[in-house]
């Protein structure tokens, strides 16, 4: 899992983030995968391609999840060098034989309307571009329920992190399924 705050439980405690819900939600589901959450809060898409090589190095991992760019986005980084540089995580995580998950976020609506569609269609783009699996809104279901959010308005409650997986599970659960079969196959 390479992700910034929203995957690192900012504001909440650890084990209730939904990236540790995917833990436990693993091991009920019999799945014989294990979970490095390598997110930091504050991580841009630059922060995650500088350790993404050592990441994929040490822990040869069957599925990446990238959960990056809103940072990017909160500093009004252009939007086509967010998706270039989330083209070039998907691919290099890719290029190890890594199934890759990207999930998108949306920006507050006080970035304007033009900017914040651009950065929305992004993930959608990078999906098709790189055949990655896409959840388009991480926080889908959430960011419109102020009670789910924290009081910056921009991260999510401890009461919201299931509903987070839950947005995760369905497009995250064939690719688990797919790569558990090919390690149960031996190869």
């Amino acid at each position: 899992m390479l992700g910034d705050s929203l995957s690192a439980s900012f504001g909440t405690a650890l084990d209730q983030g939904w990236v540790s819900l995917l833990k436990q939600r693993l091991a009920t589901e019999g799945l014989p995968h294990q979970v490095v959450n390598a997110s930091i809060s504050g991580d841009t898409t630059a922060g995650g391609r500088s350790r993404l090589p050592a990441l994929l190095a040490a822990h040869e991992p069957a599925v990446v999840v990238i959960e990056l760019g809103a940072n990017d986005g909160l500093r009004g980084f252009p939007p086509k060098r967010i998706a270039a540089a989330l083209t070039a995580l998907v691919e290099e995580a890719q290029a190890t034989g890594a199934q890759v998950l990207l999930i998108g976020v949306r920006l507050p609506p006080n970035y304007g309307t033009r900017y914040a569609e651009q950065f929305q269609r992004l993930y959608a783009e990078v999906a098709e571009d790189t055949g990655a699996a896409l959840v388009p809104r991480l926080l889908a279901g959430v960011a419109e329920d102020r009670a789910l959010m924290q009081a910056d308005g921009l991260h999510p409650s401890a009461a919201a992190q299931p509903r987070l997986l839950e947005n995760v599970w369905p497009v995250l659960l064939p690719l688990l399924q797919a790569t558990a079969r090919v390690s149960e196959a031996g190869g």
